[in-house]
């Protein structure tokens, strides 16, 4: 059985292996600039091509720091702020601190 501290320790690093690329933190220093936009707008503002921001926004949507909502034929992303809070918590947990 996994004990708490386990536990977070898990889901702290896979937020950080989720941030663990600079093109992933840019994308979502845009996403909180913007709210929310589609996989083009961060394509058109990154010196990326489409795919590798498509598969960077896979990563962080499957840590769950982004959400993707279909909007036609495309997909409206935004940064999940709770989730966001839930990482700056476990950072601000490390070595005992609180808050």
């Amino acid at each position: 059985m996994t004990s708490p501290d386990e536990t977070m320790a898990q889901r702290l690093a896979e937020l950080c292996k989720a941030l663990a690329h600079p093109a992933r933190i840019e994308i979502l220093n845009r996403l909180l600039m913007e709210d929310r936009c589609i996989c083009g707008d961060l394509v058109a503002a990154l010196p990326l091509a489409q795919s590798t921001v498509s598969q960077h926004l896979k990563v962080l949507k499957e840590s769950g720091l982004v959400q993707g909502e279909v909007e036609g034929p495309k997909t409206c992303y935004c940064v999940d702020k709770a989730v966001l809070g839930e990482w700056k918590a476990l950072v601000d947990g490390m070595g005992g601190r609180k808050g």
